[in-house]
């Protein structure tokens, strides 16, 4: 038997569709990220992290959430290597690099890199930074190995905060 549907279920058309889930902002950022079929390998990732509560908890966060794709850009082994437990620093470290404290809209994100030239520094739970880069239309996040994730999807607003999803994964230095 189907489990009853949520009171919020039935606008689905009114909340961002993410890996063909509806992201409803009564739900966290990992109430949300479980149901997105894009966003497997991360929520596997977040689970071998032990992240799961921290990101469940208050906030506010901003979330670069990188997708499937982006994660299979990396070479050949490098998810399975960091999903080990011996590497649960390092897979720790590479997710709470794409974590920033507070609320960022894409359009604070853009109107903070105008203002600052184009270019707007954040730094992230690691203590690591990304910067906020507007290319034409279409904002970025550089990482400090100088990595760029395409934000393709922004503002999917959470109850604890806000997600972008991104198509690369960000790396630390």
């Amino acid at each position: 038997m189907a489990a009853p549907m949520a009171s919020d279920d039935a606008m689905e058309g009114d909340f961002p569709m993410v890996g063909g889930a509806a992201m409803y902002p009564t739900k966290n950022i990992i109430e949300n990220a479980v149901n997105s079929a894009d966003h497997t390998t991360l929520v596997a990732a977040v689970k071998a992290a032990g992240l799961v509560d921290a990101l469940s908890g208050p906030g506010p966060f901003t979330v670069f959430a990188p997708t499937n794709d982006a994660f299979a850009k990396l070479p050949a082994g490098t998810v399975d290597t960091l999903l080990k437990p011996e590497n649960k620093d390092q897979l720790v470290k590479i997710l709470t690099a794409h974590v920033v404290s507070g609320t960022y809209s894409g359009a604070d994100l853009m109107q903070k890199a105008k203002a600052y030239g184009g270019r707007y520094n954040l730094q992230t739970l690691s203590g690591d930074s990304l910067t906020a880069v507007i290319r034409g239309k279409h904002l970025y996040i550089f990482d400090e190995a100088g990595g760029a994730a395409l934000v393709t999807i922004a503002d999917v607003n959470q109850s604890n905060g806000v997600i972008h999803v991104v198509d690369d994964v960000l790396l630390p230095k």
